[in-house]
């Protein structure tokens, strides 16, 4: 065979068993990846390198290497669901690097955690000051968990008691002038009512680019022509 036509038949062979494979894992190992995720997903790219590129090795081998890390990846992660022990030897557990508003730098030194970047994590979560922190962990993806002191807290709808005990959502009527019957029959909005708000409006179907039902019962619109003097979107 023609290296030029292995190479791109192996590159597309890669290609395809990776996507399968990260759709038999699930999302879990292409989000924000624990240690033993990372190990799977840089093993899983080595793999389908050299199923690309390693031309001296035949490629029936490296796919049953793919197929075993796959299987055993899997496997790991059944595991897991199955038992709380295997759970931990696989993701770990959280560590605490903060109780009762007190640094623990013995947890922070084993995991080489240092206050820089405690506090760079605090600061992404809008906290600029270690002493608004009650608890605060680092969880078994790397992510860092925040429970803040009671007085630094903020103010919540329910804390007024101004809070809806439902929430409504979003829905979507129009799109590209197009309306969508299936969405109005499902949320009991009718057709006739939706042609009646955009009578008010002087507005024809084919004109409007979104249509929206808000959660608080308004009808949000957008029209092909949006008014503007200088428009950025012009062609």
């Amino acid at each position: 065979m023609n290296p030029y036509v292995e190479v791109i038949m192996r590159s597309i062979i890669a290609f395809t068993s990776l996507f399968v494979a990260a759709r038999i894992l699930g999302k879990q190992t292409v989000s924000r990846m624990t240690i033993f995720d990372l190990i799977a997903v840089v093993t899983l790219g080595s793999v389908t390198a050299n199923l690309a590129f390693a031309m001296e090795i035949e490629t029936r081998y490296i796919f049953i290497v793919f197929t075993i890390f796959v299987f055993l990846i899997y496997l790991s992660a059944f595991i897991s669901l199955k038992s709380e022990k295997a759970r931990k030897l696989v993701a770990g557990d959280p560590t605490v690097v903060i109780e009762n508003g007190k640094i623990l730098e013995h947890n922070m030194k084993k995991m080489r955690y240092t206050l820089d970047y405690l506090n760079q994590q605090l600061r992404q979560k809008d906290i600029f000051s270690i002493d608004e922190v009650h608890y605060a962990l680092v969880e078994n993806n790397g992510l860092l968990s925040v429970k803040k002191k009671e007085k630094h807290l903020n103010v919540t709808r329910k804390d007024l008691n101004i809070y809806k005990s439902e929430i409504k959502l979003p829905v979507e009527l129009i799109m590209d002038g197009e309306i969508l019957k299936e969405n109005l029959k499902e949320n009991n909005v009718s057709l006739n009512w939706l042609h009646e708000e955009l009578k008010l409006r002087n507005l024809n179907v084919s004109e409007v680019v979104y249509a929206l039902l808000t959660s608080s019962n308004k009808l949000y619109i957008d029209t092909h022509d949006d008014y503007l003097q200088s428009p950025l979107d012009v062609e």
